[in-house]
């Protein structure tokens, strides 16, 4: 029994006939689940006729389902930013696209300088190719989203007055620019870019759409490029010269927003586990008091109180610019 037939028979049958589409009457030599990306997404490699391929499942939509992911998908694969797509299914929500073995970010030639620089040209590809559809502002997902924590019961009534005006102040601050909107991945964490032992690749498409082009570049800013010269060398590949003051006056509400949207989140997820009181402080541990938990065994990686401390550091940043503790959600 493969990997695929464990799968309910609507979804089971959906995929043999996704994979038939891209096969043919070769025979499948082997089915293995697999997890990659920051996704949540049923995952599986397909090796048929001597090819290796990915086959996607999408769960179920919820409400807020991006409508557009599998036209912008499309395109950035047709641009060669996303692995080259076989076969998309919108209905059954089954995509089938080339499979590329990950190799660590680390092992990206030239280090961390090497790799800012080529994330910079690859999000300038990206924003380059035929815009993606419009879905909603960015501002906009970010209060949804913190409207509901606040809606949650976990933190006590009040705590979260600081972050509910600092958040309003930032929106009054930042002009949308509808016209000057561009195709963005939206969700450009170092689990969503690839790195095939040769080039970069972005997966993972479910939140993308039009927006921000600063959205893209915060999120990786505070991922890979954490330094000022890191991210002189990202700005500068991105836009081809470095930043003006305006453009970083604009990047740092973004980047707030950005952060918030994180927190959002990483709170989200710890508010579904049980809880005996709701917390009344956004106090956050510092990246040397996390490392130390972590090394010492407090906090488990992927638990919903690990969740909780990296949603309130992630609060902690939004409200007074102190760096982020990286955007690794596995933790």
């Amino acid at each position: 029994m493969s990997a695929l037939d464990k799968l309910p028979p609507i979804e089971r049958d959906a995929a043999h006939a996704a994979l038939r589409q891209v096969i043919g009457t070769a025979a499948i030599d082997a089915v293995t689940s697999v997890s990659g990306g920051a996704t949540s997404a049923q995952l599986f490699r397909i090796h048929a006729g001597g090819e290796n391929y990915l086959l996607r499942i999408e769960g179920m939509p919820s409400p807020l389902r991006n409508p557009f992911q599998y036209v912008s998908l499309r395109i950035a694969a047709e641009a060669g930013i996303a692995p080259r797509l076989h076969y998309v299914d919108e209905a059954s929500r089954i995509a089938v696209m080339d499979f590329v073995q990950r190799q660590p970010l680390g092992r990206y030639p030239g280090g961390l300088p090497a790799l800012a620089k080529a994330l910079g040209e690859l999000l300038a590809r990206l924003q380059a190719t035929p815009t993606f559809p419009a879905f909603v502002r960015y501002p906009d997902i970010v209060a949804r989203l913190w409207a509901h924590v606040g809606r949650t019961g976990l933190f006590a009534p009040g705590v979260l007055e600081r972050c509910n005006a600092h958040l309003a102040r930032i929106r009054a601050a930042y002009a949308w620019d509808e016209a000057n909107s561009v195709s963005s991945h939206n969700d450009s964490l170092p689990a969503n870019i690839l790195f095939d032992g040769n080039r970069l690749w972005m997966i993972d498409w479910e939140s993308a759409y039009r927006t921000d082009p600063l959205v893209d570049l915060a999120i990786v800013g505070d991922s890979l490029a954490r330094t000022p010269k890191l991210e002189n060398i990202l700005h500068r590949a991105w836009l081809g010269r470095p930043l003006d003051e305006a453009l970083r006056a604009r990047l740092a509400h973004v980047r707030a927003l950005t952060r918030l949207y994180y927190a959002g989140v990483l709170l989200s997820a710890s508010a579904t586990a049980p809880r005996a009181t709701p917390d009344t402080s956004l106090a956050a541990p510092t990246l040397a008091e996390l490392a130390e938990a972590t090394r010492a065994g407090l906090l488990k990686a992927g638990t919903p109180a690990a969740k909780h401390v990296l949603g309130k550091m992630f609060v902690a940043s939004f409200l007074t610019e102190i760096e982020t503790p990286g955007f690794d959600l596995s933790v």
